[in-house]
């Protein structure tokens, strides 16, 4: 039993169909049809237990690798290593472990925003039942305040408005009528409707229940939700990408050496075993899971202090490589609170200052708008209240607006209402009976079209001309009029071209000017900003323009998007930026068709109807303050402050901290290549070791994830934010990090063979030699992290030589770390190393300062040649 397209047809007809009466059900048909149609919540998402999610944690190429050559260096009885390997891959598991879904708790905010009860007509008699037991065919009752229960075809509707802006992104309160509108109306303009969720601000009305649960606009949208895919982030899946490859290269590598060595070398197999072991530990780059984390987790912290929530680690990577910014309008770019900007009387135009909702602001030029002023706060529902130092709004926020508006011209003058006729869609205007100093007048407000025609003595065309004009700006236009009344009821037909025109005034919610600097920061940033809203046209391409968008002037609605295809869409979207008269439907195909041209694609919203897109963008950002759950819980990132602004500085920390992981790659890769690469030309040469294996152990304990490390403080370079968005589809192993790893390798090498000969060539034992050798390659790792810690300028200034307290302490850990492997009994047995005289210690510390100089000169040219 259903009723298709109620909005389009009448309400008895609607009635007929679900075989409903105007008494409403009785409790017996309400029993049967609630076992037919279940109860009107949304069903419950199927997700993994805990105990799956974390250990989908270990289904990744590298993790498993590392897990083997845990097991490996346990056999060989390297407890410590065996120990940092897995306290690696656990930490890794810990911090990467969702203790709930995130589609399961998006799921669970949706279902909250349904009403817990509902006041229906059951056996002819008003009850208030539980909302999750409404039925289709049941009659529900409404008043301001309440929250609509289900969706509901209206009945009868007196005054009757609602807040739609949490589904269909307009901030405005919907009139709505019982009559039926086009079948092709967009969601936004159904009248006869109201949406579960929703809001009631005003009036009362009587509604059938024409869908529940997960049939209604709000249970779709969770259908929507629920079966969207999430994308992961670029360095993710490069990485992953990266990790199987690698993983297979450590592997191939290994095994040929071992082979190699026992049937060509004919070496002892035990020995050989543990050096290629070692030569496989020390390639794999078992610092990296942990250090990458670590990285993000530190961003998240640094996105905290900017008033930036993040609930996806990965997220914070991609805020920074993102390329367009899909934003919703209301409460996102603009206030979410209507005021009065401008209005016109016969004196002329005024301009209104102030913001938000507090009574304070200036008029210009001054001139006489009392009689205005009066009319918009008698003529009122709406009341104005400070609380906390903070002025609110009760009731509808266009009234509320007016009684803002009156209080910036004068003080509040009570009055004794005496009558009044509420606002209804079908003569579009309120009036207002009042008693005061200056005797009984009707104040009455409403549409110009209707309130104009009401007036004498005006040129109707001449105001018509001017209200048109102030709606073509994207203002909402009200007109203001008054009657003296001699009686204490109104009367309603001697309005009718009865009444005295005092002016109009229009309204807008504003931008926020913060918003206006954050879009001149993206745009500086190479990001595109684009909105999408569920708002008119003309007031979308009024806001686009005052914020500067690119291209504010063309303007798409959902139903110009209706008649798109996909690849017609991917064309169109990329030079449109105002999107008006949008459903989540079309946020997620334009979501959708940007990231079908290669774009990393943001989107920000508050509402429900921004749920699904948030979840579908490479980085999903929601309103703290005034966004739903469901928004929250979909968004990868929440904003404390509901301030777009907080945007461009989450893209600023997104940048920092990918250019941080790509420094702990590029500090990462080279050295651990230049570590075993030592080794494997001793080998296949079939020469002695520079270094045993054990030392290869220990310099990978020591170094790689320690040095690494001090790579995720590093600050903001300078040019963070006038660097074009790199492109999705940018490899995170390019072309010239590639030669920085067989350069750096290469220097390595030549380093320690040149400093292990040179000791055999002064007489040293094998073991000073292996000792100095261990001691050169540890030096120039510490002289890489000054390198890498520059990437985009100089490390030649004295910021990069004064470093950072972490970059310091990690240095200062290592050497004392290696003073003691080097001239502590114990440990020299441990190691098999010798003391090293004083020369060669100094020696070994001006190799590495040549070794900087070599790579600071080379990254100069290159950097110079890609300018």
């Amino acid at each position: 039993m259903r009723v298709s397209d109620p909005h389009s047809r009448p309400a008895a007809d609607c009635l007929a169909d679900l075989e409903a009466r105007l008494a409403g059900l009785t409790t017996s048909e309400a029993e049967e049809r609630l076992a037919a149609h279940g109860p009107n919540r949304l069903p419950e998402a199927k997700s993994r237990g805990p105990l799956l999610r974390f250990l989908a944690q270990f289904n990744n190429v590298l993790i498993q690798v590392l897990l083997a050559a845990a097991v490996v260096t346990a056999f060989l009885n390297h407890w410590i290593d065996t120990g940092v390997i897995l306290a690696v891959v656990l930490a890794n598991a810990v911090i990467g472990f969702d203790p709930e879904g995130k589609a399961e708790t998006a799921m669970a905010a949706i279902r909250g925003m349904l009403a817990p009860r509902a006041a229906v007509l059951r056996d002819g008699q008003r009850q208030s039942v539980d909302g999750a037991s409404l039925v289709p065919g049941d009659i529900v009752l409404l008043e301001a305040g309440d929250k609509v229960p289900a969706d509901l075809r209206l009945i009868e509707a007196r005054g009757l408005a609602a807040q739609e802006a949490i589904l269909t992104g307009e901030s405005v309160a919907v009139e709505k009528t019982p009559d039926p509108v086009a079948a092709a109306a967009p969601l936004g303009d159904r009248r006869s409707m109201l949406w579960s969720g929703t809001l009631v601000t005003q009036g009362t009305a009587r509604g059938l229940v024409a869908a529940t649960g997960s049939s209604t606009e709000i249970g779709r949208i969770g259908g929507l939700l629920a079966g969207v895919e999430q994308l992961t982030t670029p360095l993710v899946a490069q990485m992953d990408h990266f990790a199987r490859w690698l993983s297979f290269l450590i592997l191939l590598a290994s095994a040929l050496l071992l082979a190699r060595g026992h049937f060509v070398g004919h070496e002892p197999f035990p020995d050989l075993f543990m050096t290629v072991v070692a030569i496989a530990v020390s390639a794999i780059p078992e610092g990296l899971p942990a250090v990458m984390t670590i990285t993000l987790a530190i961003g998240v912290q640094a996105m905290a202090r900017r008033n930036a929530i993040v609930r996806h680690l990965p997220a914070i990577e991609a805020i920074g490589s993102v390329s367009v910014i899909c934003t919703d309008k209301t409460g996102t770019l603009t206030r979410n609170e209507m005021v009065v900007v401008t209005a016109e009387t016969a004196e002329g135009v005024f301009q209104v200052s102030g913001e938000g909702y507090a009574p304070e602001g200036r008029i210009d030029p001054p001139g006489d708008l009392r009689p205005l002023a009066r009319a918009a706060a008698l003529c009122n529902d709406a009341a104005l209240v400070e609380k906390g130092g903070q002025w609110l709004i009760e009731g509808d926020p266009m009234e509320g607006a007016l009684l803002v508006f009156a209080g910036k011209i004068m003080q509040d003058t009570p009055r004794a209402r005496l009558d009044a006729i509420p606002f209804d869609s079908r003569h579009r205007f309120m009036a207002v009976l009042t008693d005061g100093p200056k005797g009984r007048i009707t104040h009455v407000k409403g549409a110009p079209e209707r309130v104009l025609r009401m007036c004498a003595g005006l040129d109707l065309q001449a105001w018509h001309d001017r209200a048109e004009a102030m709606a073509r700006r994207g203002l909402r236009v009200l007109a203001l009029a008054e009657r003296a009344e001699t009686t204490g009821r109104i009367d309603a037909p001697a309005l009718e071209g009865g009444l005295s025109f005092l002016g109009l005034v229009g309204l807008i919610d504003p931008p926020r000017p913060e918003a206006i600097a954050a879009v001149a920061e993206c745009r500086a940033a190479g990001i595109r900003v684009k909105m999408i809203t569920g708002d008119h046209a003309g007031t979308a391409a009024a806001i686009a323009a005052q914020i500067g968008l690119v291209n504010h002037a063309r303007v798409l609605t959902g139903a110009d998007l209706d008649k798109l295809d996909d690849a017609q869409l991917a064309l169109e979207v990329a030079g449109v930026d105002v999107f008006a008269r949008t459903s989540p439907e079309d946020k997620l195909r334009l979501v959708t068709a940007l990231q079908a041209n290669g774009l990393t694609v943001a989107m920000t919203g508050d509402g429900v109807n921004d749920a699904p897109a948030l979840k579908r963008a490479d980085a999903g950002i929601a309103m703290g303050l005034k966004g739903s759950e469901a928004a929250k819980e979909a968004a990868d990132m929440v904003l404390a402050d509901d301030n777009f602004a907080s945007i461009a500085a989450a893209v600023r920390e997104g940048r920092t901290v990918y250019d941080n992981l790509k420094k702990v790659i590029s500090w990462t890769l080279p050295t651990n290549a230049g570590e075993a690469l030592v080794v494997i030309v001793a080998l296949v040469a079939g020469m002695a070791l520079p270094l045993t294996p054990v030392q290869i152990l220990w310099i990978n304990l020591i170094t790689s994830i320690t040095l690494g490390f001090a790579t995720a403080f590093e600050p903001t370079e300078a040019v963070t934010m006038s660097r074009p968005p790199r492109p999705r589809a940018t490899p995170i192993l390019s072309g010239g990090l590639v030669w920085h790893v067989v350069l750096v390798a290469a220097l390595f090498l030549a380093a320690a063979f040149g400093m292990f000969t040179y000791a055999l060539d002064q007489g040293y034992s094998l073991a000073l030699a292996q000792t100095i050798a261990m001691n050169t390659l540890v030096v120039l790792e510490i002289f890489h992290l000054f390198f890498i810690r520059n990437i985009h300028g100089t490390s030649l200034t004295w910021d990069a030589v004064k470093g950072t307290r972490v970059v310091w302490a990690v240095v200062i850990i290592i050497t004392a770390a290696q003073f003691a492997v080097t001239y502590l009994p114990p440990l020299q047995a441990v190691l098999g190393t010798e003391p090293v005289p004083l020369a060669d210690g100094l020696l070994i510390v001006g190799i590495g300062a040549a070794f900087f100089a070599l790579i600071e000169i080379e990254k100069q040219i290159r950097l110079g040649l890609t300018r």
